[in-house]
């Protein structure tokens, strides 16, 4: 069975935990700095006490009394003092000369290191734990005047290590309330920076056909967020376009239909009236024909044009001699414009990078759109203009030409300019040139000036 595709985290809960745990690793590389600080610190100064217990412990041994005042000195009871220092004195043979109560069974002689010489430097001590507790050993070797002694000097470090591991509990406990807190923060912060997307979601969500016309405002949107409302606006507007658009277009397709039916629909009926000659019957069919020919060429033209929509761009280019396909054009043309006397130039030559169907077709179409409308003795003049980055084709007559008003609609489905240039065609034909044109990433252009004629330009991109 395939596995269920796992369901993706919420922005807010993967912004509350990158914020959580940055916090945390901030928070505990500073307790885990001030931790290191505190204990190395407090390990110095112990350190440094044993260092001053040792310079003491040789002057006892320098004075005139020797290892006999050392031992007097350790003997000597302090029933509420707590025992923090061992000391013990060995002469050259390694005999005790004096010592701490209890030291031998508590830390043995052969527990402390080798005794080092003491009169540059103090020797670094070496940490050991016992089962009584933990202990910094110290051992120095120490000349008064005829005689050599080893100092064996030992300092309790449990209630530092002690320190250290409730110092250790209280940095974890501020560390799991510091995250605690982090979670908290991040949680509200987040709900907050986050609640500009919830109201974009109510606005998307009250979104319908009837109320497209309804915009987000960006300049009330934080900065981040901006380009998420304007593109929302730049959506809704191409939404209502495409509205606007289709609900002319259901209402234009339903005019041209209804006016081939509603004749074939009446011919038949006023035929059905009475009885007819053959003659009559005839005519009545061969109207109807002409209306049938009529609805099939609607009915080709939309299914080219969804088609082409369709399509996004899956156009068969190939490289063909954009001259010779105008020139073919211009000759399928020839008769009727020799018959009204009119004149169809071809110019330019290159390869275009296209369909070549395609490309006939919207050629095809601008050139019988301009004979539709160029009276008789006018001019075509069909242009070819092949460079490195398109190939452009125009298509010129000196026609009736078309007011500046209608321009940006007449690649419309449907649309007619004017009653001159509505006698013929079905609105259709400068649409189909516009959907090949998109088809092939290219564009369709018009200029035109009443009186003065019509110019057409194609681009078709060499790519």
């Amino acid at each position: 069975m395939p596995s269920k595709p796992a369901e993706a985290r919420s922005i807010g809960s993967q912004l509350v935990l990158r914020f959580t745990a940055a916090a945390a690793l901030l928070l505990g590389c500073g307790l885990a700095v001030l931790y290191w600080i505190v204990i190395q610190h407090a390990f110095e100064e112990d350190n440094e006490a044993l260092a001053e217990k040792l310079f003491a412990i040789r002057a006892d041994l320098d004075s005139s009394g020797g290892p006999q005042l050392l031992s007097r000195e350790l003997n000597t009871p302090r029933p509420r003092e707590r025992v923090t220092y061992w000391v013990r004195a060995l002469n050259s043979a390694g005999e005790i000369m004096a010592e701490s109560p209890g030291m031998s069974a508590l830390l043995p002689v052969a527990t402390f290191p080798v005794a080092q010489n003491a009169v540059a430097s103090v020797p670094k001590p070496v940490m050991v734990r016992t089962q009584k507790g933990s202990f910094a050993l110290l051992a120095a070797r120490e000349e008064s005047g005829a005689s050599t002694y080893t100092i064996q000097l030992a300092q309790d470090r449990s209630v530092d290590d002690q320190f250290g591991s409730n110092f250790g509990l209280l940095v974890v406990a501020v560390l799991a309330a510091g995250s605690v807190a982090s979670v908290l923060i991040a949680r509200s912060v987040t709900r907050q920076g986050l609640r500009p997307l919830g109201e974009i979601t109510r606005s998307l969500e009250r979104t319908g056909p009837t109320r497209l016309h309804e915009r987000v405002e960006p300049t009330a949107w934080p900065r981040e967020l901006r380009p998420i409302a304007i593109a929302f606006d730049q959506m809704l507007d191409r939404l209502e376009d495409s509205f606007t658009r289709l609900s002319q277009f259901s209402a234009d397709l339903a005019h041209e239909l209804r006016t081939p039916v509603a004749n074939l629909r009446g011919e038949a009926e006023v035929a059905l009236t009475r009885p007819r000659s053959p003659e009559e019957y005839r005519e009545v069919l061969e109207s109807s024909v002409t209306e049938c020919e009529r609805l099939s060429a609607i009915i080709d033209s939309l299914l080219f044009l969804a088609r082409a929509e369709a399509a996004q761009g899956l156009a068969e280019r190939t490289l063909f001699d954009g001259r010779a396909a105008i020139d073919k054009i211009a000759g399928f043309f020839g008769t009727i414009a020799d018959e009204r006397g009119v004149t169809i130039t071809c110019r330019g030559s290159g390869e275009v990078h296209a369909d070549a169907l395609l490309f006939g077709r919207a050629v095809s179409n601008l050139v019988e759109n301009a004979l539709n409308f160029t009276g008789d003795g006018g001019e075509i003049s069909v242009e070819l203009k092949v460079e490195p980055a398109h190939a452009q084709i125009s298509v010129q007559d000196n026609g009736c030409g078309i007011e500046q008003k209608h321009l940006p609609r007449i690649f419309d489905r449907f649309y007619r300019a004017d009653t001159a240039r509505s006698a013929q065609g079905n609105g259709l034909g400068l649409a189909l040139v516009k959907s090949i044109t998109d088809l092939h990433g290219g564009s369709a252009t018009a200029e035109s000036a009443v009186g003065r004629g019509t110019v057409m330009r194609l681009t078709f991109p060499n790519r």
